[in-house]
């Protein structure tokens, strides 16, 4: 099909003013730059502007229109109150997104943190530790979209009389049992979903761990050890202690993350058999039932919880600095 000049006209002129237009704010940098220290707190508010504009654009003016919605109703234009609101704390859907969203929140960053600790100390001053690492890192390198589908077939159920194809149901009928559908039994199938998302983020938590812990100085160890103290000891007095703002920094991490938990989640059940969390929920209402304001509401809701998890995670930061 040949090149329609004309047609993609409009095109091009919009691409040149975004070039020249990106062109001229680099050169007025440069030139802001260049007119020596008396202009630099003037250059750096310039070279922040681009970052503050997109900040705007991209995060603040959306936020505004998500909490302007949540007081609407499904159209997005008659005004409704604070329905939406009373909706997400009164209806038994939303009650059970909110609960297992809690489960997520309580038992995901715990679990990672803790495997995590378990198996950096483990390896923090093996030989084999980079093979270790690469090991454990492995899940990460998948999104959790490929991590949900490889957990939905190691859950994967069929009749009894059938083959089993999910590792789980083969090796429970391998020693005599009954298969079982894992992903449906409720409330059991939450727990199911939480050990996919520890496997895919505890390398995240050994990496970090692990570089804490060959960071502790070893002076300290060794004085424990004359002092006759037991390995248990040395990691629960001295180990634990020392890498205690980097446990803080993955367990928080891992919070915040877990209020966000949305492709396991989707791709394992689709929310379904009692399994849904918040941000799924608010994807279904907003984008499958057309109820804006009830999904705005959610996101409301879902900024609420982790906003002030941020906000300690960076005051805890700048302390221990």
């Amino acid at each position: 099909m040949p090149f329609d000049v004309a047609a993609q006209q409009p095109k091009l002129l919009f691409l040149l003013q975004g070039v020249a237009g990106f062109a001229a704010v680099v050169l007025l940098v440069l030139l802001a730059l260049h007119r020596g220290p008396a202009r630099r707190r003037g250059a750096a508010f310039l070279l922040l502007a681009p970052a503050l504009l997109l900040l705007t654009a991209g995060l603040l003016l959306p936020g505004l229109q998500t909490l302007a919605l949540s007081f609407t109703d499904s159209t997005g234009a008659a005004w409704a109150g604070l329905d939406n609101y009373v909706w997400m704390f009164t209806d038994p859907g939303a009650l059970t997104a909110l609960r297992n969203t809690l489960v997520w929140v309580v038992l995901v960053p715990l679990l990672v943190t803790a495997v995590g600790l378990l198996y950096a100390a483990a390896v923090a001053h093996s030989r084999f530790r980079a093979l270790a690492l690469s090991v454990v890192l492995m899940p990460m390198a998948v999104s959790f979209v490929g991590a949900g589908l490889v957990w939905r077939f190691v859950y994967a159920y069929r009749p009894a009389e059938a083959e089993q194809i999910g590792l789980l149901n083969r090796l429970v009928v391998a020693f005599g049992g009954e298969p079982r559908q894992w992903l449906v039994d409720s409330p059991w199938n939450v727990l199911f979903l939480v050990v996919a998302a520890v496997w895919t983020q505890t390398g995240f938590a050994a990496v970090l761990l692990t570089g804490a812990i060959r960071a502790v100085p070893r002076e300290m160890v060794e004085a424990a050890r004359l002092d006759g103290a037991s390995p248990r000891q040395v990691f629960r007095r001295i180990t634990v202690p020392s890498i205690r703002p980097t446990l803080l920094v993955v367990f928080l991490a891992e919070v915040v993350g877990t209020f966000k938990a949305f492709d396991i989640v989707k791709t394992m059940t689709a929310g379904q058999f009692g399994t849904e969390v918040i941000a799924h929920e608010m994807y279904d209402q907003a984008f499958r039932y057309g109820e804006t304001g009830r999904g705005a509401a959610l996101a409301v809701l879902l900024f609420v919880l982790v906003a002030p998890v941020v906000a300690y995670q960076v005051r805890a930061q700048r302390s221990a600095r």
